[in-house]
């Protein structure tokens, strides 16, 4: 006998303006209990210092988490110069402090930033969520335990300086999923001679959503003090997959695909990861094949009660 899930069911998406100061699971099981979720999951955990854009998936919407997970993503970032920590952040014990460049400025810290733009090779921190025989190196950190990280390549689509103060300063980055803001911070704070690490983080896109649409969880908390329904504030899990292309089927294809079985359309050029429609519904994703002069259609996530 198969036990059924707490809760009801929700479907959709949720875009959170994160709070710092909470971890992303604690905002996703505070958000969940105000919906009454059976089912909801994170795309993308922020560290507990980070604020910002922040999506939760309900129900179906759960199986695009991954797609979601690796979008590219957006950030605005303060570094705080002349300390070191170890975490690379300012929660982090003080490892070292170096006395500030004489000619720090706009045109100094342009002239290091340059090397820091597109494909770059980035060693990630200590203290990442990336896991290592199957536990998260932060674990690792927190014992004492130096673990070997190679380093990966991220692509730093755009890097732009905003201000230069007294001993720090602001940059907006957009990039590459897997792109560590504090390793970016901590290598640019090493390249200018006198170290650095985060003092704030706010992200301001991921999953192709952006902070108009996220909703600060005393909003939420409000409506819900107000006997107001939350599921308006939800949108369709095929809302954050609109980087591939659409296919509308017709009722045989269709039928065919919520069946499980492949579907050929001849004159369609398309390959990768399709977003499949009825004539009025999102079924879910597919992914083109080219086979002669046909393409076939292969269901890969669909959802349900569409």
């Amino acid at each position: 006998m198969s036990r059924r899930r707490k809760g009801r069911g929700v479907n959709g998406i949720l875009v959170i303006d994160k709070p710092a100061g909470l971890t992303s699971n604690g905002i996703l099981q505070h958000v969940k209990g105000l919906y009454g979720a059976a089912k909801a999951g994170h795309t993308g955990a922020l560290d507990p210092l980070a604020t910002g854009v922040l999506p939760l998936c309900f129900g179906e919407a759960t199986k695009f988490s991954q797609l979601m997970l690796e979008s590219d993503k957006a950030y605005i970032a303060t570094a705080r110069l002349g300390i070191i920590t170890e975490t690379g952040d300012s929660e982090g014990r003080v490892v070292e402090e170096r006395p500030l460049p004489a000619d720090l400025g706009m045109e100094s810290v342009e002239t290091v930033l340059g090397a820091f733009r597109g494909a770059i090779q980035q060693v990630p921190s200590m203290y990442s969520a990336l896991k290592h025989k199957g536990r998260p190196l932060y674990e690792y950190a927190r014992e004492g335990i130096e673990v070997e990280r190679p380093a990966r390549p991220v692509t730093i689509y755009d890097l732009t300086l905003l201000a230069v103060r007294d001993n720090e300063f602001d940059i907006a980055v957009t990039c590459t999923k897997g792109t560590y803001i504090r390793s970016l911070v901590e290598d640019i704070g090493l390249a200018l001679g006198c170290g650095a690490h985060v003092t704030a983080l706010r992200r301001t896109l991921a999953a192709g959503f952006c902070l108009d649409d996220a909703w600060p969880v005393s909003e939420l908390e409000a409506k819900r003090d107000q006997g107001e329904s939350l599921d308006s504030l939800l949108v369709a899990p095929d809302a954050a997959l609109t980087m591939f292309p659409q296919l509308i089927l017709e009722p045989d294809r269709l039928r065919s695909i919520l069946n499980g079985q492949p579907v050929r359309i001849a004159d369609l050029d398309l390959t990768g990861p399709v977003r499949l429609y009825g004539e009025d519904c999102f079924v879910g994703l597919g992914e083109g094949i080219p086979d002669g002069g046909q393409v076939v259609i292969t269901p890969r996530r669909l959802v349900k009660n569409s």
